[in-house]
């Protein structure tokens, strides 16, 4: 069955399917494309299997019960020079000048390949500490940063990707309230997910009441409550949703390979913790996909089934490391030593529902746990046949890898398999982002989230340039429409992201975690008025059930909502224009609007008003002036004049204002301007101006014309131009709660999951 959802033929041709530089498909169906993804990903097995191998793996892409990562689907087969990894970690960060920029220069090619960045900051010495030789204070980490944060968006604005780059820094850096703080400033280090390094020591000394010294390179710098510095992290992450946690005592304990490396960083997204240099494939099996008899008594996954897909995908993710390119030698010679995988989930939400268990419930744990474990055993049996077949990974040992924390609790089995063979992949399991493949695979639920919303509208553009309205739905629900009809109401295990409590997510978090070696990228919504210490505890519940690092999301003025109710219309009082000649209705005046074959006259003296723009990446203001006439005793714009201290932008606003004042002075209904202004998205990402978000300078000039179009009466607010941000209809009627505009197509459907801002719309993701 192939996938039936408009959107997901939709994100296919937009994302997935090879097409000729000129745009005509190479790929004519998604058949194609799966074949050309499993005949790439055969090349590495001996010449006369490679045709079975490559139906083997067809079977498995077809139908979408197995996902590779969007990475691998876009760019395998097609002889780009791309790399198919998703996750890299960087080299150690030296505390020199020189050694500095060099690792900024490899950050720069490994973005350009479209490769996701994680970097320890917590190597560079303090604010204020001497910098021998030179007589000089150290500027301090965060100063740094700001540089990487300025090349990711000159890397970004030259291609077609949004960058993505995790920052991490210990819990004992001096520098580490500032690193907190840092996202306080919306405008600054937007390119960063930035996430503390928090030690077992520190949650002891926390929950002791202790000080906490803050150390660099083993000198005091000061010391710290340590209750007040976790407090410290939690209210910045309560107020604008970052940094996030990661437990990396946690992480390094249970590596699997722990006896030949050290972990400080991670990628952007977090589910994959990784050495400096340190490379990662990822793929995900669709449990959506393997539910028989769904919404019954009797719904149960085929676990014969799940344990076919894992061991083709296993072979197949494996034959990445060989076929992918990588842009520095460092993290080939990583991928390849150590043969890293990361296979997960997707689907689990709507596995879930079609097993009748409501999202985060006993049962729904139950469920969870018996699919993940039997997902690692066959994982980890399939690795160890191919390193009978291939051979062990080459930094395998057998005495130490079998000591590992994790590997002891797989069954006596798979450590048989694994002593006797070896083991072809050091690390096999992560659960990653899934936002774009989820809603490619007839959009299902992504990765362990639950769903989001089972139905919602989003607008599409045609052809012709109109925009028709297109309901998107969940693929449980859908098939729940299908089977029972469209008026049966929905049960009770039918929930989504803003019903469940954080309880409920952390929970399945930790399900999911006992059975995955490496990590998870999860966000767990949070309510906005839940209090601050219920809030905290959040993050304690993630530590104590043995979560390796966690993520919240709760709306706040900085990052804005994902989910806003409404604002209520004062109908009692509509809004007044300003200094009006005239106190009548719009409708009222049939000849108001007056098309002219020659511009108007500009008279003497006008009446006018001028307006002040701060936009957050300009050290100065913008300030527009609007000036109007007044025609059949209505107030009607004549011209704008556009002014900045800014030099870099006197051209295109002189352009602009020309236009402008042009198209104002030829009369007509000239609203249309403002609707064309505020569809202009900058591909750097907008700014949230006071609570909302405004996706360029140029749409914030526009939203500054509509409200003078609005205060002097040309046009009532219930008529503003389509391009307003309008409410988005999630589940009944009654419940119709908005979410943030997209960066990329513009729709509002920006939701927070798995730790990304993601556009259910268009697959857009913050973290690449």
């Amino acid at each position: 069955m192939t996938a039936t959802a408009p959107i997901s033929k939709q994100i296919w041709d937009m994302k997935y399917r090879l097409k000729q530089p000129d745009g005509t498909p190479v790929d004519k169906s998604m058949q194609d494309t799966w074949r050309r993804v499993a005949s790439a990903l055969a090349e590495p097995e001996v010449e006369g299997e490679r045709t079975l191998w490559a139906d083997r793996f067809y079977d498995a892409l077809e139908d979408f019960k197995f996902l590779p990562a969007g990475r691998i689907i876009a760019g395998a087969g097609t002889g780009r020079d791309v790399t198919l990894f998703n996750c890299f970690v960087m080299g150690t960060i030296p505390d020199d000048m020189g050694g500095i920029f060099e690792h900024l220069r490899e950050a720069a090619l490994t973005m350009q390949r479209g490769g996701g960045i994680g970097y320890d900051f917590s190597t560079l010495r303090p604010k204020g500490a001497p910098v021998k030789g030179v007589g000089a204070d150290a500027s301090g980490p965060l100063t740094f940063m700001d540089v990487w944060d300025s090349m990711c968006r000159t890397i970004m604005s030259a291609g077609y990707r949004r960058g993505a780059m995790m920052a991490t820094m210990r819990c004992d850096h001096p520098d580490i309230g500032a690193f907190i703080e840092a996202k306080q400033d919306a405008g600054r280090l937007r390119m960063f997910n930035m996430s503390v390094l928090v030690t077992d020591a520190f949650v002891e000394a926390v929950n002791a009441d202790q000080d906490w010294d803050l150390t660099f390179e083993g000198t005091v710098f000061k010391t710290v409550s340590a209750r007040e510095l976790w407090d410290q992290i939690m209210r910045a992450t309560y107020a604008y949703a970052e940094p996030g946690v990661i437990f990396i005592d946690r992480i390094n304990a249970r590596n699997n390979l722990n006896y030949c490396e050290t972990i400080s960083a991670t990628n952007p997204c977090g589910e994959q913790p990784l050495p400096p240099y340190g490379a990662c494939l990822l793929g995900s099996v669709n449990l959506a996909r393997l539910v028989k008899d769904p919404f019954t008594e009797d719904a149960t996954i085929d676990l014969e089934a799940l344990d076919g897909i894992v061991r083709t995908a296993v072979r197949m993710m494996d034959n990445v490391v060989d076929v992918s390119r990588f842009p520095l030698e460092q993290q080939a010679h990583e991928a390849q030593a150590k043969r890293r995988i990361g296979l997960g989930v997707t689907g689990l939400a709507d596995a879930l529902i079609m097993c009748r268990a409501r999202y985060g419930s006993k049962q729904a744990v139950e469920l969870t746990q018996a699919w993940m474990a039997r997902l690692q055993r066959a994982a980890y049996l399939a690795s160890a046949d191919l390193a009978a077949e291939k051979g062990a990974f080459p930094l395998y040992d057998k005495e130490k890898y079998l000591a590992g924390e994790s590997i002891v609790e797989l069954d006596d089995d798979v450590r048989a398999a694994i002593a006797e063979h070896g083991i072809r992949n050091a690390l096999l399991t992560s659960v990653a982002p899934t936002g774009t493949i989820s809603l490619f695979a007839d959009n299902v639920s992504s990765g362990l989230e639950p769903v989001f919303s089972f139905t919602y509208t989003r607008k599409v553009l045609m052809p012709d340039g109109t925009r028709k309205e297109e309901t998107v739905s969940d693929y449980a629900h859908r098939l729940y429409v299908r089977q029972f009809g469209e008026d049966s109401p929905l049960p009770d295990y039918f929930v989504t992201a803003q019903t469940l409590t954080p309880e409920d997510h952390v929970r399945m978090q930790a399900a999911v975690q006992k059975y995955i070696d490496s990590s998870i990228s999860k966000t767990i919504n949070c309510p906005e008025d839940i209090s601050f210490e219920a809030f905290k505890d959040v993050y304690m519940m993630a530590y104590e059930t043995g979560c390796k690092g966690c993520t919240t999301y709760r709306p706040n003025d900085v990052t804005g909502s994902v989910l806003e109710a409404p604002a209520e219309e004062d109908k009692d009082e509509p809004r007044l224009p300003l200094n009006e000649p005239t106190q009548r209705p719009a409708d009222e005046f049939e000849s108001g609007v007056v098309y002219m074959t020659r511009p108007l006259d500009r008279p003497e003296a006008l009446p006018g008003k001028t307006y002040k723009i701060k936009w957050p990446d300009s050290d100065h203001a913008m300030y527009i002036t609007l000036n109007d006439v007044i025609q059949d005793g209505r107030r009607r714009p004549f011209e704008i004049f556009i002014n900045s201290k800014n030099m870099e932008h006197y051209a295109w606003t002189l352009g602009l204002t020309r236009m402008i004042s042009a198209v104002f002075r030829r009369g007509g209904d000239v609203s249309f301007v403002v609707e064309e202004l505020k569809a202009v998205f900058d591909p750097r990402g907008g700014h949230w101006v006071q609570g909302h978000y405004v996706p360029s300078i140029l749409a914030a000039i526009g939203e500054v014309i509509e409200q003078h179009l609005i205060d002097t009466g040309f046009v009532q607010r219930d008529e503003a131009p389509e391009a307003e941000q309008k409410l988005l209809a999630v589940g009944d009627d009654d419940n119709r709660p908005n979410m943030r505009t997209c960066p990329k197509c513009g729709a509002p459907t920006l939701i927070r999951q798995e730790g990304c801002d993601t556009c259910i719309s268009c697959g857009y993701s913050k973290c690449g």
